[in-house]
């Protein structure tokens, strides 16, 4: 079985089973079509389920296999498969699968690690799946937790008002009320013009760099501004007023307001189901941590680190000459704390199509 899954996605992608044909158009319609209008039709029985359709050897390809190996598919690679004709093409593919996962098996791969490794791969996806789908889900997180954190993180969910202000900053009174006329004037009425006496006039290296914008600040929030400019940066009423100049530790600001954003205050109904997501994804990563480290305290595990020194890295950057999976353990990668198979570009679930 474990090589047969791997050999079924290479096969059915090699056939061209999986690949976008010309009339990319009208198969997304009829997959349509056939997704909200076909009928679902009576119940099959196991007997039917379980007729032949091909046989390899030893190996018997049914309805069953079959019908489950298409309908995993994406619905716009279900609706090439609706005829007879199209149905024999698929079932084509899986015979050549049983061809070649034969051979394959003749010649011992069957036993290679790399091999061994993807069929573990597989079935730790396929168990992460059925331990976490028969767990929790949203609707199970109580709405008092739900309250609780909504209350516990309100500042999260509420945003000050914020505006956002450029500077020119100067050493001397008689050059910053210099500044501030021009600015008032035709010279900084534009934000280049604004910018042109940034560059020409501020000492102030770090807001210079960017043409004086001190970005978005709130009344609490405003690394590096002073407050008697916070306060002055608010006073001003729309986009493009002009304030100042005003006067801290020896330096004066000329400022022209560029931005302005309204306080957001969100209810608790707006944010409900953000929470309860939240939550719930917690929950079911802790519940996928916990299954874990049972089964890793039930397993006899030796860990020799000492021997750590031994294992050799390549670093000479030259390509590698078999495929590797990106996760150390070749495990599928978590997604919102499960392990999934990787899906391919259509949509269609890699490695998924075994029967």
């Amino acid at each position: 079985m474990n090589l047969r899954m791997t050999v079924l996605a290479a096969a059915a992608l090699w056939n061209g089973g999986c690949s976008k044909s010309a009339d990319e158009a009208s198969a997304a319609k009829r997959a349509r079509a056939t997704t909200t209008a076909a009928p679902a039709g009576a119940p099959q029985s196991n007997e039917e389920l379980a007729q032949p359709l091909a046989k390899v050897d030893d190996v018997t390809i049914t309805v069953k296999q079959l019908q489950d190996s298409i309908n995993r598919q994406s619905p716009y690679v279900r609706a090439r498969y609706q005829s007879r004709e199209q149905k024999k093409v698929f079932l084509d593919n899986l015979v050549t699968f049983e061809v070649l996962a034969k051979e394959a098996a003749r010649r011992g791969l069957d036993r290679d690690p790399e091999v061994i490794q993807t069929m573990k791969s597989a079935m730790i996806s396929k168990l992460m799946k059925q331990e976490l789908q028969s767990g929790l889900t949203p609707e199970d997180v109580p709405e008092a937790d739900i309250r609780a954190y909504y209350d516990a993180h309100k500042a999260e969910f509420d945003k000050a008002e914020e505006v956002r202000v450029s500077a020119v900053v100067v050493k001397s009174q008689r050059v910053a009320d210099q500044v501030a006329q021009q600015a008032r004037a035709e010279a900084g009425m534009s934000n280049k013009g604004f910018r042109d006496l940034v560059a020409k006039y501020s000492v102030d290296e770090e807001t210079k760099l960017r043409g004086g914008d001190l970005r978005f600040f709130s009344r609490a929030e405003a690394p590096g501004v002073p407050s008697a400019v916070v306060e002055a940066a608010f006073a001003l009423a729309k986009t493009g007023d002009v304030g100042g100049p005003v006067a801290d530790g020896g330096r004066f600001w000329v400022l022209k307001m560029t931005g302005r954003r309204k306080a957001v205050v969100k209810s608790y109904d707006q944010v409900k189901r953000q929470i309860q997501n939240d939550l719930y994804k917690d929950r079911r990563e802790g519940s996928r941590k916990k299954f874990v480290q049972d089964l890793e305290a039930k397993a006899k595990v030796q860990i020799f680190e000492e021997t750590l020194k031994k294992v050799r890295v390549d670093s000479s950057g030259r390509a590698a000459t078999e495929p590797v999976s990106n996760d150390p353990a070749g495990m599928p990668a978590p997604i919102d704390g499960r392990f999934l198979p990787e899906r391919g570009g259509d949509g269609a679930l890699k490695g998924a199509q075994s029967p």
